[in-house]
């Protein structure tokens, strides 16, 4: 495997860890830290000056990216089926697809059934290098399945099923059946401030940023 395919699914793999120290409450600032190790420059896409002014990204770590991308995705699209593919060799002690779902519908901001490398770019540049109110908003968004403006037990119970679900027995050999079910509990206490049963973005923003 190549060193840019290998720096690009390093990426992917940090975006589920991301969210996962968040929703477990462990997130830190190390946590978010980009750590772009790079040193050759792969390939420039003709797009490529246009995205460094829209991304947080340098002109060599886009190159990168977008090397790594290319040789996972030749067509320069990924649809579901090929992202659950290649998210799953990231977690091969679990099942990642539910996971992978969910991510795949937050990246495909244009709805149009696939992820393009713009769509990979943009999202990855507010998750590692984003704002805090960029990336809670971007978080909210995955979280938010039905996209109604807000979330519900059952949603975020359906993501904590398939984190726990991705990080595999191996991983928690003790975890309970309804630890999924705890956690969520947990994090209503601590986002629903009115008690209504769901969580606005405004309600969301507010929580993480006391933690």
């Amino acid at each position: 495997m190549s060193q840019c395919r290998k720096r690009c699914k390093r990426q992917l793999t940090k975006v589920a860890r991301y969210f996962y120290h968040f929703l477990m409450g462990t997130l830190t600032q190390d946590s978010v830290e980009d750590d772009f190790e790079l040193s050759t420059v792969c390939h420039r896409p003709e797009s490529m000056d246009k995205l460094q002014e829209q991304t947080k990204f340098t002109k060599k770590e886009l190159q990168v990216l977008y090397r790594g991308f290319k040789n996972e995705c030749p067509s320069g699209v990924v649809n579901e089926e090929n992202f659950k593919t290649i998210y799953s060799q990231f977690f091969p002690q679990g099942d990642s697809s539910m996971y992978a779902h969910f991510l795949f519908e937050a990246f495909d901001t244009n709805k149009n059934g696939s992820v393009s490398f713009e769509d990979f770019v943009f999202g990855l540049s507010i998750i590692l290098r984003g704002t805090v109110n960029d990336r809670l908003n971007w978080a909210f968004n995955l979280y938010d399945l039905n996209k109604d403006g807000c979330i519900t037990k059952e949603e975020m119970l359906d993501i904590m099923k398939s984190i726990y679900d991705m990080m595999g027995k191996y991983t928690y050999p003790n975890m309970q059946d309804d630890a999924p079910r705890e956690h969520v509990e947990s994090f209503f206490q601590k986002m629903d401030r009115n008690k209504d049963g769901v969580v606005t973005i405004e309600e969301f923003i507010e929580s993480c940023k006391k933690v």
